[in-house]
This record gives C-alpha cells, sequence and structure tokens, in this order.
C-alpha cells in the first residue's frame, strides 16, 4: 500500500557530501542562534513557529499539495535532518510507521533519539476497518483540536528540554498558543451541539475525520478509508450511495486534496449537493491562503461544518 523512501546511489553521493561539509561549529543553536527545527509537514511546521517565534528556524519536508503518507525526501531534507537541533514527527503512521520515510531519512541523517519526538505520543490511536477487523492506524487525530493542544504541550516540553537556556520563552508562547487551541475546542463542542440531530452526518471522500467526529459526536461517513491505490472503487461508491439514501444526508464534503471525481459520482447518484467550499484534512495552504495556519484550518473547518449542516 505504501511506497517506502528508496535512496538512489546519486543521492546517498549528494547526502555523503552534504554531511563531509557539514560542520558542528557551524550550527546556529542554544545562545548563539536560532534553534534548527525540522518538521514532517506543514501543521506541525506551523505549530513549531508558534510556539518557537523567533528563536527557531523551521524546515518543513512535506510541502502543501503533497502526500504526506508516501513522501521522498530530497537532498536539502536529508540536510536539514543532518543539521538539526530537533525533529518533529506526527506518528500515527502518518509518515509511514517505523519502516516509512521519515524514520530512514532520520536514520540516514544519524540523528539520536533524543532529538526526535513524535507529538503524538499521549493519543490514543483509532483504528480503520478491513474486512470487519481492526487494521491500519488512522493518522489523522491533528483534525480534532483537543488533540492539538495535547501536540502543542508536547512540542512545548521538546523544545524545553533540547533548548533549556530559553525555557521562559518557549513556555509562555506554548502556554499562549495552547489556549488559543482550547478555546476552539470549547467552540467545536458549541457548534456542533447546534447543527440539528438529523443533520449531524459529515461526509468526506477519505475516513480523515475519524477522531474529530468520534470527539463530539457527529457521524461519519465515507467513500474509502484512507489513501491507497484504489480510491473511489464502484463498491465504494455503491457502498456511500446506499449510506446516503438511507440517512437522508444533507450535503457532502469535499477535501481540498482529493480527487473530486468519486465524489462528483456520488452526488449524481443521490442528489445531494456539495458544500460551497472544500474541506481541509491533510494539510494547511500555502502562506497567504485563506488556510495557511492550524488554528486557521481548525476555524474554517467547524465553520464549513457548522454552517453546511445547519441549513438543511
Amino acid at each position: 500500500m505504501r511506497r517506502f523512501f528508496q535512496l538512489s546511489i546519486l543521492t546517498l553521493v549528494t547526502i555523503f557530501l552534504l554531511a563531509a561539509c557539514s560542520n558542528d561549529n557551524d550550527k546556529t543553536s542554544g545562545k548563539n542562534g536560532k534553534l534548527k527545527v525540522v518538521t514532517s509537514f506543514t501543521i506541525l511546521a506551523d505549530m513549531a513557529h508558534e510556539i518557537g517565534g523567533d528563536k527557531v528556524e523551521v524546515h518543513n519536508l512535506v510541502p502543501t499539495g503533497t502526500d504526506p503518507h508516501e513522501y521522498e525526501p530530497l537532498p536539502k531534507d536529508i540536510k536539514a535532518a543532518t543539521d538539526a537541533d530537533v525533529l518533529f514527527y506526527n506518528g500515527l503512521n502518518l509518515e509511514g510507521g517505523k519502516s516509512g520515510w521519515f524514520h530512514k531519512m532520520i536514520e540516514t541523517a544519524g540523528q539520536p533519539e533524543n532529538k526526535v519526538f513524535k507529538v503524538t505520543e499521549r493519543v490514543k490511536p483509532m483504528y480503520l476497518q478491513t474486512e470487519g477487523e481492526e487494521g491500519e492506524i488512522n493518522p489523522h487525530a491533528f483534525i480534532d483540536p483537543a488533540v492539538g493542544v495535547k501536540m502543542a504541550e508536547d512540542m512545548t516540553k521538546a523544545f524545553v528540554k533540547v533548548d533549556p537556556d530559553r525555557k521562559d520563552h518557549y513556555e509562555k508562547r506554548g502556554k499562549e498558543y495552547v489556549e488559543r487551541l482550547k478555546a476552539i475546542d470549547k467552540e467545536y463542542t458549541e457548534k456542533i451541539n447546534e447543527i440539528p440531530e438529523k443533520n449531524r452526518i459529515l461526509v468526506t471522500s477519505e475516513r480523515a475525520f475519524q477522531y474529530m467526529t468520534s470527539h463530539y459526536g457527529l457521524e461519519e461517513a465515507f467513500i474509502w478509508e484512507i489513501d491507497t491505490e484504489e480510491n473511489g472503487s464502484p463498491k465504494q461508491i455503491k457502498d456511500l450511495v446506499n449510506f446516503i439514501k438511507k440517512h437522508d444526508v444533507p450535503v457532502l464534503f469535499i477535501e481540498s486534496n482529493v480527487d473530486r471525481r468519486p465524489m462528483e459520482t456520488v452526488s449524481k447518484e443521490t442528489g445531494v449537493p456539495f458544500s460551497k467550499k472544500p474541506i481541509y484534512s491533510d494539510e494547511i495552504g500555502q502562506a497567504g491562503d485563506e488556510v495557511d495556519t492550524y488554528v486557521k484550518y481548525l476555524n474554517y473547518n467547524i465553520k464549513l461544518i457548522h454552517d453546511e449542516l445547519s441549513e438543511k
């Protein structure tokens, strides 16, 4: 199901050359400069900027518009990982698990475990179903703002651990950021409770919203469970069409980063319209976009869900 990170001969040569040119004295970390941070995908990059402020220099690996499950790091990513003071990843199989691209990159970069932090250590994993049994872990816990609180708290602790001289700076910014996320968590509860009970059904292309729907009391439905080579098969579409007709679903949501065509087929088969805007799952937007921070991402999604399901 996954294409894991394969290093070519050319890439290996590049890595060794970069490593040879790298010198610990060139690092601008601790008191002498900014902490060098590497993050696996855009939401973590934004968190690192929010908590670290002007004391950090962040290199993000998976850019907007790229699948975080199957990323192939570039030579510049290996260089950044080799020089990093701290590295953050989501875990829960978002980056392919222990045999996936992120851990292979860390091994290649020669980074010790005490510099690498999984931000979902305190998150109870939820599982996708495979032929009626628990299967793969669903990696999309960050869509739930209550999970975002835990991630931000743990990132703050990690910054303090690797850069204790700036403890007060990280803890102050981390506390302010966590309070913002807690307020959003409260807003999710209030907004979803305002939706008529019969309309509390979130239909998306991928089962990315499992943590959020379970937490706040929305029923979920989807075409496929997780991005694979078979998305939108005739059976998947037929099953969702039958569900929609049975439950009188008011609106369909399409994620910003998926193929629209399977859900367009579902809409034609059921007569159920799309939401006015896409919903966000795996990523935030580019700088300057409507949803270019994690806070904006969370606020955007709950407003969209509330407005679309309340007016039907």
